[in-house]
C-alpha cells in the first residue's frame, strides 16, 4: 500500500476516535462518566442488615435500594437522594458497608473501607445485633461495645476527618415485641429464632421470660446511652440522633411479613425521614 494512502488511513482512524471520545457527532455533549469507587464525594453506610434493606423486597435478603441511609430506589427516600438533591455532583457516590448480622466489632473494618471510598457522608446504625446474637448471655457487653464503636469511629476521624457522621440509635426493639406478640403471624415467624434473646416464649409471662425481655430493653438502652458518648467524644463532626429512631414507634405495618422484624420499604422511608430531621442536613 503506497505510504501516502497509510497516512489517509491512519488520520481516519484517529478521527473516529476523536468522535467516539467527544460523543459521536461534532459539538455533542461527551457521555457522563460513572464516578469511580475512589471519588471523593457522597455517603456510606455502616451497621448491619437494617441499613442494606434486608428484608424490605419481598425475600429475606439484602435490599440495597431501600436502604434509609444508602437506597437509590423510588419508594425510600434516602438521606442518599436527599443529598443528592442538593447536590447533583454525588450522584453514583455511594457505597452500603452494611452487612446482615454485623456486630459493634465489625464497625472497624467498615469504617476503613468508608475511608478508602473518600465519602463525605457516613451512617452508623449498629447494635441490634449485639442484643439478638442469642441467649441474654451472650449479648455484647456494654464496655466491649463502647469500645468497638470507638474503634470504628477512631478509623473514621483519622481517615476522613472532615467528613460528617451521623450516629443514630438502636431501634425500640422491645416496642416490636409489644405490637407483635399477639399476632400469631409475627409469632410463628419469631420462632425461626428472629432475635431470641427478646422474641423466644413471645406469648410466654413466665417471671423469666418477662426478665429477659427486660434486661434485652435494658442493654439497648445502654448501647443507646454509648453511642451518644462515642459520637460526643468524637468531636463537632459527629451528630447523634438524640434517641430519634430509637422513638420511632414501630408497627406491624412498618415491618415486613416475613420475619415481621426487619422494615419493609415504607419502614426504611420512616426511618430515614426521621435520621435527616435529626441529622440537621436539612436545615
Amino acid at each position: 500500500m503506497p505510504r501516502r494512502w497509510v497516512t489517509v488511513a491512519a488520520c481516519l482512524l484517529a478521527l473516529v476516535a476523536l468522535a467516539c471520545e467527544g460523543g459521536g457527532e461534532p459539538g455533542s455533549r461527551p457521555p457522563r462518566e460513572t464516578p469511580s469507587p475512589g471519588s471523593p464525594g457522597g455517603i456510606a453506610a455502616l451497621g448491619d442488615s437494617i441499613s442494606t434493606g434486608f428484608g424490605s423486597c419481598l425475600v429475606l435478603v439484602s435490599c440495597e435500594r431501600n436502604s434509609w441511609s444508602t437506597g437509590d430506589g423510588l419508594r425510600v427516600d434516602s438521606l442518599y437522594r436527599r443529598l443528592l438533591d442538593r447536590n447533583p455532583a454525588i450522584r453514583g457516590k455511594v457505597h452500603n458497608h452494611a452487612s446482615p448480622g454485623a456486630r459493634a466489632a465489625s464497625l472497624e473494618g467498615q469504617a476503613q473501607r468508608a475511608v478508602r471510598d473518600r465519602v463525605d457522608h457516613v451512617t452508623v446504625l449498629i447494635g441490634a445485633n449485639d442484643v439478638c446474637r442469642g441467649g441474654i448471655e451472650a449479648m455484647t457487653p456494654v464496655k466491649q461495645f463502647r469500645a468497638e464503636v470507638d474503634r470504628g469511629l477512631r478509623v473514621l476521624r483519622q481517615g476522613r476527618p472532615k467528613a460528617r457522621v451521623l450516629v443514630v440509635s438502636v431501634p425500640n426493639l422491645h416496642r416490636l415485641w409489644e405490637v407483635g406478640h399477639t399476632d400469631a403471624r409475627a409469632v410463628r415467624a419469631w420462632k425461626r429464632g428472629v432475635c431470641p434473646a427478646l422474641l423466644a416464649n413471645a406469648t410466654s409471662t413466665d417471671p423469666l421470660d418477662r426478665a429477659r425481655r427486660a434486661a434485652v430493653r435494658e442493654r439497648i438502652a445502654d448501647y443507646n446511652a454509648q453511642l451518644a458518648a462515642a459520637c460526643k467524644a468524637y468531636g463537632s463532626r459527629c451528630r447523634h440522633d438524640g434517641g430519634a429512631v430509637h422513638r420511632v414507634r414501630f408497627d406491624l405495618e412498618l415491618v415486613n411479613p416475613l420475619d415481621w422484624f426487619h422494615p419493609n420499604a415504607a419502614g426504611q422511608d420512616r426511618l430515614a425521614d426521621v435520621a435527616w430531621r435529626a441529622s440537621g442536613l436539612g436545615s
